[in-house]
């Protein structure tokens, strides 16, 4: 996936509580960190995130994002993970909207939509997602700020243009990748087709 042009490994965190799953830890991050050098974009999909920041940070983990619907204290878990030295994004469900982030906005370095409900892969896109990617990249012009916007869940060739056109800039991949057996064949026909989206939209 590396050598077909993937620039970002994103690793879901799933702690069975804040979703109905159960996935890998620091460990496994530690161990990713030995044998690749791109940045390693930890998603917290777990209750209690402020207590295993800096465990994520000693692991390696180069971007950490947490849930604003776990977090009772956002603003410091947004420090505590900038303090750490990693890059800190904030992470919305798709019935949360975009206006619970207002505050926080000018404190993340991304925001990460999610267009499926958190839990499991191979699930459909969510359509109004397209609106909220907008929202955002509304508000991001009239504050002028400079966060980047990313999105996660039913990423491929049949959504991957209307995301990218709508304001997404990071996208997550699963099944799309994964599917067929060549994931590097998949990555380079979804980078195209981001890029051509792209450039599209310019």
């Amino acid at each position: 996936m590396l050598e077909a042009g993937a620039t970002v490994l994103h690793v879901d965190v799933m702690d069975g509580h804040f979703v109905p799953n159960i996935t890998i830890g620091p460990p496994v991050v530690a161990a990713l960190r030995k044998y690749v050098t791109v940045p390693l974009d930890c998603h917290l999909m777990i209750e209690n995130a402020d207590d295993y920041i800096s465990a994520f940070a000693d692991a390696g983990a180069n971007w950490i994002s947490v849930h604003q619907e776990a977090c009772v204290h956002l603003d410091r878990v947004i420090q505590h993970i900038h303090s750490r030295g990693a890059l800190a994004g904030v992470v919305i469900n798709p019935a949360t909207p975009v206006a619970t982030l207002t505050d926080i906005l000018d404190a993340v370095d991304y925001v990460l939509l999610m267009s499926v409900n958190p839990g499991f892969g191979g699930q459909k896109f969510i359509p109004r997602t397209l609106g909220k990617i907008r929202h955002l990249a509304e508000l991001r012009a009239q504050r002028s700020l400079s966060f980047r916007i990313e999105v996660d869940g039913g990423i491929g060739l049949d959504t991957i243009s209307a995301v990218v056109q709508a304001g997404a800039e990071i996208l997550v991949s699963g099944s799309a990748v994964f599917s067929g057996g060549n994931s590097g064949h998949n990555v380079q026909q979804l980078l195209q087709a981001a890029r051509s989206a792209n450039l599209q939209k310019a």
